[in-house]
């Protein structure tokens, strides 16, 4: 069976460098092939050269301008590549924050995904405490983060911890200190 394995969260929690810790042992414990389509890694130069010629500002990445005419088109093109490896045999590991599907259950929706029955769909929500997110979001320095923080107060309204009943379709993990056991304890859970 292929696997569709989102790494879903909010800045700063270290989906991506999760995500590439877990890659190869997923590979190793299911014998498929994957690829990992990041997100930032396919449409970021894109989307900034476009926002930058909009706005003047190619780290413009949390306005409401990029999130009204961007955001969606990007997810849609990352959800189309997935759906068309995983037609052709490959398992697929996105990285994204994805937040508001999540919240709308359609990364359960095989449908809007366009992918069929043979694949295995998890979602992994990778969290950590907002002022631990702050921190690693200043110290990696990356000048696509500068809109988020110096609107922080409007960004945090944003961020929402998935309820109960949410939490239940979901693999949570808490991000907050990586461990190789704790990966390895996820990479169980996702091919179990």
């Amino acid at each position: 069976m292929k696997h569709l394995i989102f790494f879903c969260g909010h800045a700063g929690t270290g989906k991506t460098t999760l995500a590439k810790q877990l890659f190869a042992p997923l590979m190793h414990a299911t014998g498929e092939p994957f690829c990992l389509l990041d997100k930032d890694t396919l449409y970021g130069a894109y989307s900034a050269a476009a926002i930058g010629a909009l706005t003047g500002d190619p780290h413009d990445r949390d306005s409401p301008l990029f999130i009204e005419h961007f955001r969606d088109p990007e997810y849609r093109c990352l959800i189309d590549t997935a759906a068309e490896n995983l037609a052709l045999g490959v398992s697929v590991v996105i990285v994204a924050p994805l937040t508001r599907e999540v919240r709308n259950g359609r990364l359960f929706d095989r449908a809007w995904l366009g992918i069929d029955d043979d694949v295995a769909i998890s979602v992994v929500w990778v969290h950590v405490d907002e002022d631990v997110a702050r921190e690693r979001i200043v110290a990696r320095g990356d000048p696509n983060d500068a809109y988020k923080l110096a609107h922080w107060e409007e960004y945090r309204k944003r961020l929402f911890v998935p309820d109960e009943a949410l939490a239940r379709t979901l693999v949570m993990f808490d991000n907050t200190t990586p461990s190789g056991e704790a990966g390895g304890e996820l990479v169980a859970r996702l091919v179990a």
